[in-house]
C-alpha cells in the first residue's frame, strides 16, 4: 500500500520544494520507489514532457531528485498567470481554458468578452480539477511505494478553503500525513 506524505508550509517560499525534493531522494536512496505530487501549482515556468504534456519545473526538479521520468499525474493542475487575477488553467498537462480566482463566474451568466476569454466556470473548474487530482493520485499509487506531496502557500487562508486542492484538500484526498514547514527568515511558524 502507498504511503503519502504531504509537505505543507507556513506561507509561499517557507521551503516547501526543496524539502520535497529532498525527501524524494532519501527515501530513493533506502530502495523506495518514490514520486512527487503537487496537486495544484501557479507557475509560468513550465516543462514538456515525454508525452509533450506541460507541468511545473517544481515537481521536475523533485522526480530527477528520485531518478524518475517527470509525468503530468506529478501536478495534475497548472495555473499559469495571464494577468492580475486571471490565469491559463492546464489540467493534465493540456491547457482546457481561462479561470478568475477572484470572481464568482457562472457561465449561465457569461458575457461575449467571458466567451471570447474562453472563462471556466466556478463549478465545472472545480469537478475537472478534483476529478484530474484523484486520478493522479490514483496513477502514481498504482507504482509508487511513496509519494511526497507538496502543498501551496499556506493551509490557513481560510478564504480558500472551500473546494480546497491544493493543501489539505488533497491531503484528504490522498489519506496523507502532513508536516508543516516555516521559514526563520520570516520570524519562524508563528509570525508566517
Amino acid at each position: 500500500m502507498t504511503k503519502c506524505l504531504m509537505i505543507q508550509g507556513t506561507a509561499s517560499n517557507a521551503g516547501k520544494s526543496l524539502i520535497v525534493a529532498a525527501l524524494c531522494r532519501i527515501y530513493t536512496k533506502r530502495g523506495f520507489k518514490v514520486a512527487p505530487f503537487k496537486s495544484q501549482n501557479m507557475s509560468l515556468n513550465s516543462y514538456t514532457t515525454k508525452e509533450n504534456k506541460e507541468i511545473a519545473i517544481a515537481q521536475v526538479l523533485q522526480a530527477k531528485a528520485a531518478n524518475i521520468e517527470p509525468t503530468v499525474d506529478m501536478n495534475p493542475i497548472l495555473l499559469k498567470p495571464k494577468g492580475e487575477s486571471c490565469s491559463q488553467v492546464i489540467i493534465q498537462g493540456e491547457a482546457v481554458g481561462n479561470k478568475d480566482f477572484f470572481r464568482k463566474y457562472d457561465k449561465t451568466k457569461a458575457t461575449q468578452k467571458d466567451i471570447d476569454n474562453n472563462l471556466m466556470d466556478d463549478e465545472d473548474y472545480r469537478i475537472i480539477a478534483k476529478e484530474a487530482v484523484i486520478d493522479s493520485l490514483n496513477n502514481l499509487k498504482k507504482d509508487y511505494d511513496i509519494i511526497i506531496m507538496e502543498g501551496a502557500g499556506s493551509p490557513a487562508e481560510i478564504n480558500l478553503r472551500e473546494g480546497d486542492l491544493a493543501n489539505m484538500g488533497a491531503a484528504e484526498i490522498a489519506d496523507a500525513n502532513v508536516l508543516l514547514v516555516g521559514d526563520i527568515d520570516k520570524g519562524g511558524v508563528f509570525a508566517s
